[in-house]
């Protein structure tokens, strides 16, 4: 098993942190709506503490890359186009928020739980298995595991299989497409877009 593969994981366990600010983000509001809180006040209250957490990535990123501190733990798993730009926890953060205040809950969730697993597959699946090249350089075993992935995500969470298809087929081509764009801030935002079009369809 080559570094680049173990590097790889690592950044993914880094990048499933986003299931514990999902987790915090419902229960803060659950205790403030049992705590007498309207349930609008208590989303706007989880989403301002969203919205803090951002704050405090960005003073970071400041001494980062403003200031060029150096990071040392977070340092080691940053890739080398973020060296001198926005490292991807800012873009997820900022896509989470966006998503829980416009979406419906469970497209949000699915699109963020997409954009983490789906990704994950993607990158490791591509990474150890992928020989034949779809795109740049993603695989088609890559884009062949976060298909399944997305979709194993949709019928987990969500109830109409139109919904599941649209989003998992929009968030593998926008991992598979993009590139130089941070996909932390595309997949969440186009997946979760085009479900919450389909469900107002339907």
């Amino acid at each position: 098993m080559t570094w680049g593969f173990l590097h790889e994981i690592g950044r993914k366990i880094i990048h499933i942190t986003i299931l514990i600010v999902l987790a915090a983000f419902f229960i803060i509001q659950d205790i403030l709506v049992s705590a007498g809180y309207t349930p609008t006040l208590a989303k706007q209250v989880a989403l301002l503490s969203l919205v803090a957490l951002l704050i405090v990535f960005l003073v970071l990123e400041y001494f980062r890359l403003e200031l060029n501190w150096k990071m040392p733990f977070f340092s080691q798993f940053i890739r080398a186009k973020e060296q001198h730009r926005m490292y991807g926890v800012i873009y997820f953060l900022s896509a989470t928020t966006i998503s829980l205040a416009v979406f419906d809950y469970k497209i949000a969730l699915a699109a963020l739980l997409m954009t983490t697993f789906g990704d994950m597959a993607a990158a490791l699946i591509g990474k150890r298995y992928g020989t034949t090249l779809i795109y740049g350089n993603k695989t088609w075993a890559g884009f062949s595991g976060e298909l399944a992935v997305n979709l194993i995500v949709g019928f987990l969470i969500l109830d109409s299989i139109y919904v599941i298809l649209g989003m998992a087929i929009v968030a593998t081509i926008v991992e598979t497409l993009v590139d130089e764009l941070d996909d932390n801030l595309l997949i969440p935002i186009f997946s979760g877009f085009v479900g919450q079009i389909i469900l107002f369809s339907l």
